[in-house]
């Protein structure tokens, strides 16, 4: 096992009391199939809170639904976190472990937004549940054909044999331009494409676990409000854009309409109003 690289060590051991819980400690690996695999199973094998995996490149990392996440060596910051939000408990809430993960991926993405925007300037949004998104801005934002997709979020939660309850948060960022599969070409960036600059990408990551640390930190003292606001703060696309939906296997058209306490994307369609906690949701 080899670290992928001092240009993120030394920033994150410099950041410790910034990014605290997390990369403390820090597992990394040059070659990996998929980081929230590994950090899976420290999770179950009783790691601690915080526990970060690093990898230099993927070959299996993926993405919501089963997509694959396109990870090719140096390109990009491939990480997944443990966190603990839960007491043991025997048995847990399947219920609640779901709704954690919700509220988490949530929080990762104002997290990975906000940690983008501080390191880079780049104003990256957020469209739900978990993609970080650039905008050419030519056109209204909520609509914008053009946005492509910079960052994505993927929540896992379980438990352990012994009850204990944990979720594991991974988070894919492009960084450096590479030449995408021809499925995701037209709608895949990386961030020095976008700032036509280069771009540190151990100062992206302290920002996005600094960030982390801060709005774990809201969603464990009970302001998960403030979390959820300012996801709406930084996802234009939450309202007013027009979607469709997979409802008794037919497709529903709609507008989207916000985004309520529970972290679901309220959309508006003719037959009432829909909350959408999970499942495939097309942006028009």
């Amino acid at each position: 096992m080899t670290f992928p690289g001092d240009d993120l060590r030394g920033p994150l051991a410099a950041a410790s009391r910034r990014v605290r819980p997390f990369a403390s400690p820090l597992v990394g690996y040059e070659v990996l199939g998929s980081t929230n695999d590994e950090a899976v199973v420290l999770a179950g094998r009783g790691a601690a809170e915080g526990t970060t995996v690093v990898a230099n490149a993927q070959t299996g990392g993926r993405g919501r639904a089963g997509r694959s996440w396109f990870s090719p060596p140096g390109a990009g910051l491939y990480v997944s976190v443990i966190l603990r939000p839960l007491a043991p408990a025997s048995p847990v809430s399947a219920p609640a472990l779901a709704s954690w993960s919700r509220l988490i991926t949530l929080t990762a993405g104002v997290a990975v937004a906000e940690g983008i925007r501080t390191a880079t300037g780049l104003p990256v949004t957020l469209k739900w549940p978990n993609d970080v998104v650039f905008s050419d801005g030519q056109a209204p934002l909520i609509v914008d054909p053009r946005s492509r997709k910079v960052a994505g979020i993927l929540a896992e939660a379980s438990a352990a044999g012994d009850g204990t309850p944990h979720v594991v948060v991974g988070f894919g960022i492009n960084v450096a331009p590479v030449t995408y599969p021809r499925e995701i070409a037209a709608r895949a960036t990386s961030l020095e494409a976008e700032a036509g600059r280069p771009i540190d990408r151990a100062g992206v990551l302290v920002e996005v676990l600094a960030a982390l640390a801060t709005r774990y930190s809201d969603l464990q003292a009970g302001r998960a409000s403030a979390v959820l606001a300012r996801w709406r703060e930084l996802s234009p696309s939450a309202t007013g854009a027009r979607v469709s939906l997979l409802r008794g296997g037919q497709r529903v058209e709609g507008t989207t309409a916000g985004l309520n306490d529970d972290g679901a994307l309220v959309v508006r369609t003719a037959g009432g109003i829909d909350a959408v906690m999970s499942g495939e949701v097309t942006w028009e």
